[in-house]
């Protein structure tokens, strides 16, 4: 599939950090030389016998407290939880992770719950399960409550992801209710002083069906049933949504059915850590409150992914996006065209690492990304091989509200250096560090921005 379930409107990068947290750490605390590869492949199997001295005596294993913090003894992994973005504050905490891998010592599902604190909504807990059965196929569940205002269920489910057979399906389902989430105004100059804070709690659910017309080719429709109610916020210090726009529309509920199809070309070796190829998607669809109401607002737009490797260990990547809404009647705020923050959803919001999400918002939109993902470490940690890339990177973007305006005039511009972890084949954690007009901004979560 072109397009995982997306995350909840203006969601932030601490939301998924757990995984990340999992690959990270594991490099941190991998502190035994016998582990590191230093980018030098396995040797094989069939390398000829040699006389080897013997082996110094093994250390006598842990025991009592001791057994918890050693990694060859422990019952989990007890992962430090440290997580930041521009708009959701601080979360520390621990994860107790449980990583299953194959035969192959490839991960294949994680257990991680957590007991974490945040600047905002105070204690809270989660559990978490990611699977991933085989390579076309992946699941997960995500629970979790904090002491205010915050609460949390996500399931998802994929399957067809190679395009390997006729169809490709992709199903989730979302209930969030999220604290953190600003709004700045309309436009593409909107002023920081501008911001205010409001509490989005949306219920989701989505079916993506995509038909595979040949490995790279794919017919995809998506149909995506929200209702939004945006409620006023609670965050101290920060004026809520609706005392500085009070007749924005898209305040209270709001229901909204999309539908979208869309035309996918896909030739990445990969799905979730790609080294050559392209995906490029072409798409259009509208949106109504419901299935024979008027439509809310129409889309169009093109989404391009591009690899080029450079080297055993280096990958030049691009991403570019253009959005545009035709037409409009009472378009709620939150389904504008927005950039800002650290991921990039098809149909969505879009990357510019250096501000919080959907920092500027207006009806279309022009978003263009370029990394160098440089891979400086591998080693086995933990049973399972993991890799470290070093990774410059620099987004620029805007948003305008007529179509015949130029999209690549008055961009904003961000520049940054990306720490990813990536415990082939299905995760990869990242820590993304932008700088751009406002400051700099720091985004910790799962899966590459593109």
């Amino acid at each position: 599939m072109s397009e995982a379930f997306p995350e909840p409107s203006r969601t932030s990068g601490a939301r998924v950090m757990v995984t990340s947290n999992c690959v990270l750490a594991a490099l941190l605390s991998a502190a035994q030389p016998w582990q590191v590869c230093a980018q030098t492949p396995a040797q094989s199997a069939e390398t000829p016998e040699m006389e080897l001295p013997s082996p110094a005596p093994s250390p006598p294993p842990s025991s009592g407290v001791g057994r918890w913090f050693n990694p060859a003894t422990a019952p989990f992994i007890p992962i430090p939880e440290i997580g930041t973005d521009p708009n959701s504050g601080t979360t520390v905490g621990v994860i107790p992770t449980w990583v299953q891998t194959d035969e192959q010592d490839e991960i294949h599902r994680i257990i991680a719950p957590d007991v974490m604190h945040n600047t905002y909504f105070g204690y809270g807990v989660h559990g978490r399960i990611y699977a991933y059965p085989s390579a076309d196929e992946q699941w997960s569940v995500v629970a979790g409550v904090k002491e205010r205002v915050e609460r949390s269920f996500v399931a998802q489910l994929q399957q067809g992801r190679r395009r390997d057979k006729r169809w490709s399906v992709a199903t989730g389902f979302v209930y969030d209710r999220d604290g953190t989430p600003r709004f700045f105004g309309i436009g593409n100059n909107t002023p920081y002083s501008a911001q205010t804070n409001y509490t989005n709690q949306q219920e989701s659910l989505q079916a993506q069906v995509g038909l595979n017309l040949s490995h790279a080719w794919q017919l995809q429709y998506t149909a995506r049933l929200s209702i939004v109610d945006v409620l006023p916020g609670t965050l101290p210090g920060i004026p809520s949504i609706e005392t500085r726009f009070p007749d924005i529309p898209g305040l209270g509920t709001t229901r909204a059915l999309l539908n979208r199809l869309a035309i996918v070309y896909d030739t990445r070796d990969d799905i979730v850590v790609p080294r050559s190829g392209v995906e490029w998607v072409t798409y259009a669809g509208f949106a109504s409150r419901g299935v024979l109401d008027d439509s809310l607002y129409s889309e169009a737009g093109v989404d391009g992914r591009m690899f080029w490797p450079l080297g055993r260990d280096t990958i030049l990547t691009a991403h570019a996006a253009l959005r545009y809404l035709p037409s409009a009647d009472q378009l709620p705020f939150w389904a504008l065209s927005c950039i800002g923050g650290e991921q990039s959803e098809i149909g969505g919001t879009q990357p510019l690492r250096g501000f919080g999400a959907g920092r500027f918002c207006d009806r279309n939109s022009f978003s263009a990304s370029a990394e160098v993902r440089q891979r400086v470490w591998s080693l086995r940690v933990f049973s399972t091989h993991v890799d470290l890339e070093l990774t410059p990177f620099a987004d620029v973007g805007r948003v305008f509200e007529g179509t015949s305006t130029w999209p690549l005039t008055q961009l904003h511009k961000v520049g940054g250096i990306g720490f990813r972890g990536l415990a082939r084949p299905f995760v990869v954690g990242y820590v993304d560090v932008g700088y751009g007009s406002e400051g700099v901004a720091v985004f910790t979560g799962l899966n590459y921005p593109f």
